[in-house]
């Protein structure tokens, strides 16, 4: 075997070679996915939470570019259900020409403005494909990612049906809010920077490597810092996705920070393992400032670019600020259409650290993990002889509840995960952790304001993924014996069985069935659930 072969076996690991059957299994779990979200998606025909924000300014977006207020006649703030049956009528009259403040960027709602496109707002599936198909390939993206990551097609398909039964991850994919788009953008720069990494090690054993079979010593000089690894547009697709997510909602940024120190720590970790003598500073000099002109630069322009709409209006928020606010100086030298979009993010940022409302289903992000205070997102109770109810009261519910065989498992994964980083170097554990990190602790920061369990989706991809890397040790590696892999797999067949059983459990309470509410009190195990 040539010292490239061997460098490139201890920089990627065995690889799997099943490449027919590596997107067979994923693609099936993806249509499987995509069946339980696309059925039944325009039930109930009604807006639902905050749809009754983001899916009017959607449409917003599509008259005007950017967001506007409903007409003041039409909207009494005492009669919100008529204006509801007022937009469910389709009428797009129901917009003035008074600017909205919103207090989210626009990429999430022109995810639910295609949609809206298509189908018109008298739809309800309109207003929720967008974040659907987001959804649905997410599943597929989560199955390929974890199969790239663990070596193995069985452990991807896991992943991908684990996700594609994770109760909040179903739920969202079936409502038009932002967070799924979130999640998605997130998940394509993870998927992306993972790419990039097996790309860049490649990169790096077929050099070294060539370089040893040339008969180059460890102690050459070209060894202090390794070769220049090349252009990185893997990186860059990364880039413009967390562009897409910062262009979403703000906590994007997170992930933005976190995963551009992941791929630069990984680079130190190749050239450490390559031999580099300098490995620490060759990853910080070579491949540090492409990293962050890459990660941050593209980001920051592909932010800007989705405010497209707002800098051709003239009747956006705040559009008007700079001119009826000149300066002098070297700030008259910053585009008049650049100073009132930071004059209305700092308007925007005000909001945001102020929002401190009460809210029955806000929660603390200390119970996140354990999915102690989910969200109910609609709820209605139905008597005997309405909507198909047969006994006395009915209950018809859609609550934002996580698996809790899924999140309760990775809750006690954490611990495994954070040993198996920190003492024994287990790359995969510290890229879940990245991915953890990034959507969770950053919510820690704002314990006062107002927020709520379904924000978490965000990290639901690394969630599955802690419980698959706990699936992993469980059957062993590839080298274990028969006996330990079989009762391993039949451990992990039995959990997945216990997954779908949940699933099916908590079926009703997912997609606003009518069913008893003694039956609807089954489900909710704890009071904080009600």
């Amino acid at each position: 075997m040539s010292h490239a072969d061997q460098l490139r076996l201890r920089l990627l690991g065995i690889r799997p070679v099943d490449t027919l059957a590596g997107w067979i299994g994923p693609l099936l779990v993806a249509l499987y996915a995509g069946f339980l979200r696309f059925w039944n998606l325009g039930r109930p025909d009604t807006l639902i939470f905050d749809e009754t924000y983001y899916v009017k300014q959607a449409w917003s977006l599509l008259q005007f570019g950017v967001e506007h207020k409903v007409l003041p006649e039409l909207a009494d703030p005492d009669a919100t259900p008529k204006v509801d049956e007022i937009w469910a009528s389709g009428n797009p009259t129901v917009f003035g020409t008074v600017a909205d403040f919103v207090v989210h960027p626009p990429v999430g709602k022109w995810v639910i403005a295609i949609g809206e496109h298509l189908g018109g707002v008298e739809n309800a599936w309109s207003w929720r494909i967008g974040v659907a198909v987001l959804g649905t390939l997410s599943v597929l993206m989560l199955a390929r990612a974890a199969r790239r990551m663990f070596g193995s097609t069985a452990l991807g398909v896991l992943a991908g049906l684990l996700l594609t039964l994770d109760g909040q991850h179903f739920v969202l994919s079936r409502t038009g809010l932002l967070d799924m788009s979130v999640m998605f953008f997130a998940l394509v720069a993870f998927c992306a920077l993972l790419i990039d990494r097996d790309a860049s090690r490649e990169r790096l054993a077929r050099v070294v490597g060539g370089w040893r079979d040339a008969g180059m010593h460890f102690d050459d000089r070209r060894m202090r810092y390794g070769p220049w690894l090349g252009l990185r547009p893997w990186r860059f697709v990364a880039a413009v996705s967390l562009g897409l997510c910062i262009g979403t909602k703000w906590s994007g940024l997170y992930f933005l920070a976190v995963f551009g120190l992941m791929t630069v720590f990984w680079d130190m970790g190749a050239r450490r393992t390559a031999g580099v003598h300098r490995w620490r500073t060759a990853a910080i000099l070579r491949d540090g400032p492409q990293a962050a002109l890459t990660m941050v630069g593209v980001a920051l322009l592909t932010y800007v670019a989705s405010w497209v709409g707002w800098f051709r209006s003239d009747t956006g928020w705040g559009r008007q600020w700079a001119a009826e606010h000149p300066v002098d100086g070297v700030a008259a030298l910053v585009p008049d259409g650049l100073r009132s979009l930071w004059k209305y993010h700092v308007d925007m940022w005000n909001f945001h650290i102020g929002l401190t409302s009460h809210h029955d289903y806000m929660s603390n992000p200390w119970s996140w993990m354990l999915q102690a205070r989910p969200t109910s997102f609609y709820y209605e109770g139905p008597s005997k002889g309405q909507q198909g109810c047969l006994v006395d009261q009915c209950s018809k519910a859609i609550t934002d509840l996580g698996n809790p065989a899924i999140w309760w498992a990775a809750t006690l994964a954490l611990p495994v995960l954070l040993f198996c980083w920190a003492l024994r170097r287990d790359w995969r554990a510290g890229a879940i952790l990245a991915g953890l990190a990034a959507g969770y602790l950053p919510w820690f920061m704002y314990q006062e304001r107002t927020i709520f369990t379904f924000y978490s989706v965000a990290f639901v991809p690394w969630v599955v993924l802690a419980v698959v890397f706990a699936a992993a040790l469980i059957m062993g590696p590839p080298s274990a014996s028969w006996r330990r892999r079989q009762w391993g797999l039949m451990l992990v067949t039995a959990y997945a069985l216990v997954v779908v059983a949940v699933f099916v459990f908590f079926w009703p309470v997912y997609t606003a069935q009518v069913i008893p509410q003694d039956q609807w009190s089954w489900r909710m195990w704890f009071r904080s659930w009600i």
